[in-house]
């Protein structure tokens, strides 16, 4: 059997003190070690196979290294899975585990699955939901440290990330415009939500910008569907003055938007532009053509959370900051300059 590798024989190979390996080892400590010998020391530990013992280090410092994930549907959609995925990664490169765990909007699940993590001793908790919403946070994390992800709180002491609606509204704006269209229309979600208001409002301040309007025969309101996109870009696209560009609320109301232009004989884009919202590659990859799209910032958001989390376990009077991240547009070949 091989024997396992110690700090001592990192220490060995590498040519320096124990502790100085120990202090490149660690997230909270490597820099009080020349950046030169952290790279040597993580390459000779590399190369011997040498694997902190987490548990020996959570002793020392009171920490478990273990985080918590508690989402609603996040796990069983392709829609924000990348959340999932930045948080991984950023726990991960700081040492730390993530435990995911997914309530299926249960909330009795929900409550039993943070006292699972709870039992498991995790340092924190990122609380994360679908889409952009606001939330109460439950009670039973009111003595965890937590972060929110892609929702607000109506506690005000929680930070939290969420994209910026404004921002992604507005970039579908200035996209339709600078490609010279100007009888503009939106398709936007019938919901009560942030993200409908939120990316109305840029849209419209875009436009305005530019001394362009839109008006209440150019604004269509549906269900978040295929088919609410569908039924909504039908009414549209067959008014007096039709509109040459459509920005949808997300790309499933875009894909309906395709359909609809379709059953009217309409190319995209010559004949009408197209722009979503998500970036949702099983749609907008797959659309013909390719949809133009404002992406959400699924994995940056995820990220921003951990690293948020694990600047408050080291500072718990650290500020508490409600962050919203940049939506950048995607540009495939629904967008054309308008017929003349």
């Amino acid at each position: 059997m091989a024997t396992k590798v110690n700090i001592r024989d990192v220490a060995k190979a590498a040519g320096v003190s124990v502790t100085t390996v120990s202090h490149a080892l660690s997230e909270a400590h490597s820099s009080r070690v020349n950046a030169r010998t952290v790279e040597h020391i993580k390459a000779v530990a590399g190369d011997l196979g040498y694997a902190p013992n987490r548990l020996a280090s959570g002793l020392r410092n009171q920490r478990s290294q273990i985080l918590g994930l508690v989402s609603d549907e996040i796990t069983t959609t392709p829609f924000a899975g990348a959340m999932i995925q930045g948080a991984q990664d950023a726990a991960s490169e700081h040492g730390h585990l993530l435990m995911v765990v997914n309530s299926g909007l249960d909330n009795e699940l929900e409550r039993q699955e943070i006292r699972a993590l709870q039992q498991h001793q995790v340092d924190g908790v990122i609380y994360a939901r679908m889409f952009n919403q606001v939330v109460s946070v439950p009670e039973e994390l009111r003595a965890t440290p937590t972060i929110i992800l892609d929702a607000t709180s109506d506690n005000a002491g929680l930070s939290s990330v969420v994209p910026d609606e404004s921002g992604a509204g507005g970039s579908a704006a200035e996209l339709l415009v600078a490609a010279g269209h100007r009888r503009i229309a939106m398709i936007n979600n019938e919901d009560d939500i942030p993200a409908a208001h939120g990316r109305l409002g840029g849209f419209r301040a875009a436009l305005a910008r530019h001394g362009l309007e839109l008006p209440a025969d150019r604004l269509a309101v549906e269900h978040p569907s295929t088919a609410g996109g569908r039924e909504a870009a039908l009414r549209l696209l067959t008014a007096p003055e039709r509109p040459t560009a459509l920005f949808c609320f997300n790309d499933q109301m875009a894909m309906g938007a395709y359909q609809a232009a379709g059953h009217l004989g309409l190319e995209i884009p010559g004949d009408v532009s197209i722009v979503g919202v998500d970036n949702l590659e099983l749609i907008a990859d797959a659309l013909w053509p390719g949809l133009s799209t404002i992406a959400l910032p699924h994995y940056e958001m995820g990220r921003w959370a951990v690293l948020k989390l694990l600047n408050e376990l080291e500072d718990p009077a650290a500020a508490r900051v409600h962050e919203k991240i940049a939506c950048p547009p995607v540009e495939r070949y629904s967008v054309a300059p308008p017929k003349s």
